[in-house]
């Protein structure tokens, strides 16, 4: 595999909406992202993965896309997102577009003209069908919606609002790749690309994910488009195993860079069952999934590494501790995480160890998929305390509330009213506090940014998981020539004993988030959520 840059680099992720607001209307905006570049800088991250700011009626918080070359009002405008281009290039930051080719907004433009009539020239760039069959939404109900003008079903997978493109028409595909290339011209350094697992369905075959033309679709994309800029792309790919994300992924294939894989995030739901119904986490489990990616992705691919996004709870309340071991938790997850193989992906305020948002009342949800399935499911019969229960453990609105940046009204996001409320804890969890305190999670972040830049083993070093004897000590060995980084930790809130099944020397610690003097390693003792890495 020949090396590329973002092999060794660190990408974070802006929720603009939620990120910084520089005009006082209470939603974050890019000259925002722009007036908080210093403080990214000094994080250490190299490309800035921005979710979607183009042209949206906001029926699903801008993944429903009516112009995908002009920026939304409420963002600002182009002559924004060139100063913001512009001003992360001089910071050595690349900015990811995040980019929507499943679908667009039903006010898009396209489909406005589909509608119109069944000969219509945009027509056959949505999916049409006299009558609609099983497939369901993921947002609840049926995939099909009846359009009374020209008396078809239209597609969609998400929300009524979100048509789903047709990739079989070339004529599509040719607008699509003209609007990737107007991006990559404008400096862009790369694309997420989401949902893209779906854009070879064969709806009438049921086949929504991975359909056969899944891959020569990407093919032509990456020769069309981006294959002819270095630029990073990775695919959000729910349904991927090891071997799935080795054909998106392997250089030779040129399609993408890497795929967002999502099997251990499934991990504390039901087997078979949605994502609402929950289950305790299994730390034995988890390891194992993320061993399997290391070591079964091999050469032949690229992993990302991540822990939040905006789709998902925020990682201290989910799987470490949000109270007591707060700090130690969140430092711990970042340690195991980022010894790992591949490309990790840090959410705004993760790094300062941002905690999710409880509510009480479906009236304090703004997203669309978990009033969806309060709705459906109360109709069933549910509880209403259950349905809150798991809105507050997997609701997406928990990563979606303003960033905390300091003591201030609002946590320093907005002078204005904010578009969500700010967590009551911001007096205490933000920006201001962490620079200032060297212990902070914030600092662990830093540390762990710099060591992947200088330390060629976190990028081409081998992955070996150790034994401990205990399921909630993992442990696991990077290896590169005759260097050995061996990474271990206590994945709960009560002290562990454990035993590894060689005996180790320690050189000396990498990382730590205890005391980094103690030489408890080998003692066979951890403390709570405690982490190591220590050249061995």
């Amino acid at each position: 595999m020949t090396k590329k840059w973002w092999q060794d680099a660190v990408i974070y992720q802006v929720y603009p909406r939620s990120f910084q607001d520089s005009n006082e209307d209470g939603i974050g905006d890019l000259k925002g992202i722009i007036q908080r570049l210093d403080y990214l800088e000094k994080l250490g991250i190299t490309g800035l993965w921005i979710s979607p700011v183009y042209a949206s009626p906001n029926d699903d918080n801008g993944y429903d896309i009516s112009d995908y070359q002009e920026i939304q009002p409420e963002y600002g405008t182009m002559e924004d997102m060139d100063e913001l281009l512009d001003e992360a290039k001089k910071r050595n930051i690349k900015v990811i577009m995040d980019l929507v080719v499943n679908h667009t907004s039903d006010e898009h433009r396209w489909f406005t003209e589909a509608k119109k009539s069944k000969e219509n020239r945009y027509r056959d760039y949505y999916i049409w069908r006299d009558k609609p069959n099983e497939l369901t939404s993921d947002f609840g109900g049926s995939a099909w919606e009846y359009d009374e003008v020209t008396q078809q079903y239209y597609l969609h997978i998400h929300s009524k609002k979100q048509p789903d493109l047709n990739w079989e028409n070339p004529k599509l595909r040719q607008e699509i790749w003209q609007m990737m290339t107007f991006w990559l011209d404008k400096g862009v350094g790369g694309f997420r690309m989401d949902v893209i697992d779906l854009i070879g369905k064969e709806p009438e075959n049921l086949i929504t994910k991975n359909g056969p033309m899944l891959h020569p679709y990407l093919r032509e994309m990456n020769e069309q488009s981006f294959g002819q800029y270095d630029v990073v792309t990775v695919g959000e790919t729910w349904g991927a195993t090891p071997e799935i994300a080795k054909e998106y992924s392997h250089p030779a294939r040129q399609e993408l860079s890497m795929v967002f894989q999502f099997e251990h995030i499934n991990l504390d739901k039901i087997q078979g069952q949605r994502k609402w119904d929950l289950k305790t986490l299994n730390p034995a489990e988890l390891h194992q999934v993320f061993s399997k990616w290391q070591v079964e992705l091999g050469n032949e691919g690229w992993n990302s590494l991540f822990w939040n996004n905006h789709d998902l709870p925020r990682i201290v309340s989910r799987w470490g501790d949000d109270g007591e071991y707060r700090v130690e938790s969140a430092k711990m997850l970042a340690i195991y995480l980022h010894g790992m193989k591949g490309t990790p992906y840090i959410y705004q305020g993760e790094e300062i160890g941002m905690t999710n948002y409880p509510i009480t009342e479906i009236s304090e949800v703004d997203d669309i998929e978990s009033r969806r399935m309060y709705e459906e499911r109360l109709h069933q019969g549910y509880a209403k305390e259950s349905l809150i229960k798991s809105i507050n453990a997997k609701g997406r609105d928990n990563a979606r509330h303003p960033m905390q940046w300091g003591n201030e009204l609002h946590g320093g996001f907005t002078k204005g009213t904010p578009w969500l409320p700010v967590h009551k804890n911001s007096h205490t969890i933000n920006v201001e506090n962490a620079l200032a305190d060297s212990n902070s999670i914030f600092y662990t972040y830093q540390k762990l940014i710099a060591l992947r830049k200088e330390n060629s083993i976190l990028v081409e070093g081998d992955y070996q998981q150790i034994e401990t004897g205990n399921p909630v000590v993992l442990a696991y060995l990077r290896t590169e020539q005759s260097t050995k980084w061996l990474t271990i930790v206590n994945f709960s809130k009560e002290s562990q004993y454990f035993q590894l099944n060689q005996k180790y020397a320690v050189q000396e610690i990498v990382i730590s988030n205890y005391e980094p003097e103690r030489t408890y390693l080998f003692s066979g003792k951890l403390e709570p959520f405690e982490a190591v890495t220590v050249v061995v």
